[in-house]
């Protein structure tokens, strides 16, 4: 199965999780990751169609950015060391995992500097595995209190990452909680605008997390080859 071929059937599963939850398709954006995908299928992917590419390594991706940076979006979705900011704000579109106050003074720092502001996701450890990075769930709102007073910093949504199930249903609680935060959130007022997106689901699980609210989900390019090579739905 080609990547077109491919990307089809993550359609196909996309329109099926809006139609189980009676969402609207236009409301969910796929974030290809492509941290394990060469320079080629990464811009075969954006030829393709797909608008957003999802990178978690600096380093790595700074090849892909330079050639490809003026055909979609870029994101950040891993772990970020605060010595890296320096290589990720003004390179990618938005960051997912703003999740302590010495990287939030450096993104801010960093922004200053170049006159822009920072979309970023704040992330929750809500299945509060020691494995994942992010918040604990109760010191979401004391943090967003801090980064609100930061002039360059845009939260536009919150993100988790749920454990790797064997049965997908088995993380609809860890989706479900974060959209009960982002909601609370909202509801507390403690940014000047509404908070709206929710970056959460992965290969695995984005179909529940979709059913569960996620505006932005991810899907490895590797992933997928081989669970569409397995015959997986």
């Amino acid at each position: 199965m080609n990547l077109q071929d491919r990307l089809i059937e993550i359609e196909r599963r996309i329109h099926q999780a809006c139609e189980r939850s009676g969402r609207d398709r236009a409301e969910v954006q796929i974030i290809a990751v492509t941290k394990y995908s060469t320079l080629q299928v990464t811009e075969e992917a954006l030829q393709l169609g797909l608008s957003h590419v999802g990178e978690s390594r600096a380093k790595e991706a700074r090849l892909k950015w330079e050639a490809l940076h003026s055909k979609g979006s870029w994101h950040f979705i891993g772990h970020l060391q605060t010595n890296k900011v320096k290589d990720v704000v003004g390179r990618f579109d938005y960051i997912h995992s703003l999740d302590r106050i010495t990287l939030a003074k450096e993104i801010e720092k960093r922004a200053d500097s170049l006159n822009l502001d920072v979309p970023c996701f704040i992330q929750v450890n809500v299945s509060g595995e020691a494995s994942k990075q992010g918040l604990a769930p109760e010191a979401l709102f004391a943090f967003a209190e801090e980064v609100s007073r930061m002039k360059h910093i845009q939260v536009v949504g919150l993100m988790t990452m749920a454990p790797l199930e064997a049965d997908a249903e088995a993380t609809r609680s860890v989706f479900r909680e974060l959209k009960r935060s982002r909601n609370e959130l909202n509801a507390r007022s403690i940014f000047p605008y509404s908070i709206r997106h929710l970056s959460m689901g992965m290969s695995n699980d984005f179909g529940i997390a979709v059913e569960e609210g996620a505006t932005w989900s991810a899907a490895g390019i590797g992933f997928i080859r081989k669970v569409m090579n397995k015959g997986g739905a």
